[in-house]
């Protein structure tokens, strides 16, 4: 049976007319009558000429839709560039979703909570209950809380994932996290110091409200660009 190592995997990816392959748990598969991958990328995530291992793991269905289709070699196992610590490695080879898993599963506390901080304000100011104005305190808090927890694991995906190659999606969203980070941290530690900042007139109680509500556009970019890495457009 034919060995591709995966260099050579990667020319079949249902461009121009070429076969479409995919790899899992080293066995190479034909794709190319499936009509779900006749551009080449399925579910306009996952494209051909690569090991769709941990995909396939994390996928809806099984790798028993494989069985439909003819296996066309072996996948020679490639050499890291840059490999991890051999405990790390241990972890990934025993527990895969580690590669991929935690920050698609962290990221959405620091979200909600950054997105709540400001929308708690504007009910305060709406209504004049304090509660809601100690609410958005609460949940800025919490924000901070996760926040540099997320984006280690943002990191680490980044490191095993792409090898820490600069990628614009990545470089934007690090950028923006960090900005966001010290004005959660600049916003909470003033109204701590200050409780009623609120309340205070003049520029010192919008300020705070702008600083919070800022924190709404900061976590869009992150997530729209997280989003590109995740579901990229497919573009005719």
């Amino acid at each position: 049976m034919i060995e591709y190592d995966p260099e050579t995997l990667a020319r079949f990816d249902g461009k121009d007319g070429k076969p479409v392959y995919i790899a899992h748990q080293g066995k190479v598969y034909d794709v190319s009558n499936s009509k779900l991958w006749k551009t080449g990328i399925h579910m306009r995530r996952h494209p051909a000429g690569r090991d769709l291992t941990t995909d396939i793991q994390a996928a809806p269905h099984g790798p028993e839709v494989l069985e439909r289709v003819p296996q066309v070699g072996v996948l020679k196992e490639a050499v890291p560039e840059r490999g991890a610590l051999p405990i790390i490695e241990g972890l990934l080879h025993r527990y895969p979703m580690l590669r991929r898993h935690p920050h698609p599963m962290t990221v959405h506390f620091p979200i909600v909570f950054m997105m709540a901080a400001p929308s708690f304000n504007i009910l305060y100011l709406l209504t004049g209950v304090k509660s809601f104005e100690v609410t958005a305190l609460h949940c800025l808090g919490a924000g901070l809380l996760f926040t540099p927890l997320v984006m280690l694991t943002g990191l680490l995906t980044w490191r095993l994932n792409y090898l820490a190659r600069p990628l614009k999606p990545i470089n934007i969203k690090i950028a923006v996290s960090a900005v966001m980070l010290l004005v959660g941290l600049a916003a909470f530690f003033w109204r701590v110091a200050v409780p009623g900042l609120m309340d205070l007139p003049g520029a010192a109680g919008t300020l705070y409200f702008l600083l919070t509500l800022s924190l709404i556009p900061m976590v869009g970019v992150i997530g729209w660009h997280g989003a590109m890495l995740t579901f990229p457009f497919e573009r005719e």
